[in-house]
């Protein structure tokens, strides 16, 4: 549980710092201000927590002895991650925010960066012969 309690938190750091930064980026380049909407806060919660939820369902997985269903369960993390955009695009932001068009383009991609980050830190924590 330790060290799938410790992917879940590293991974979501990575994932915020990748955010983060992707958004400084973004807004700067496109003379965009979404401060109000998309907060420092915001962005390491939700992602920190994305994050520990999929480390978690590793975990419940190993727990039930069902390590062979990893593969699947990493099919619904990306399936989720393409789900959850839905929000972002439909979303009425408030009439003071200029280039509301741009919006999309600056949280969509954030919406990858869990699944990404996790996926990619996974061998550090499990090696190639077991998940969790």
């Amino acid at each position: 549980m330790k060290k799938t309690f410790l992917h879940g938190i590293i991974s979501g750091i990575l994932a915020t710092a990748a955010s983060v930064i992707y958004a400084n980026i973004y807004q700067k380049a496109l003379g965009a201000d979404f401060g109000k909407i998309v907060t420092l806060g915001g962005i390491a919660g939700t992602t920190i927590f994305a994050c520990l939820l999929m480390a978690l369902t590793y975990w419940v997985l190993w727990k039930i002895n069902k390590p062979h269903l990893t593969g699947v369960l990493n099919i619904v993390i990306a399936l989720v991650s393409f789900a959850t955009i839905i929000g972002p695009i439909g979303m009425s932001l408030p009439l003071d925010i200029h280039n509301p068009e741009l919006f999309p383009g600056l949280v969509v991609p954030m919406h990858f960066f869990p699944a990404l980050a996790f996926f990619c830190v996974a061998p550090f924590f499990h090696g190639s012969k077991k998940v969790v």
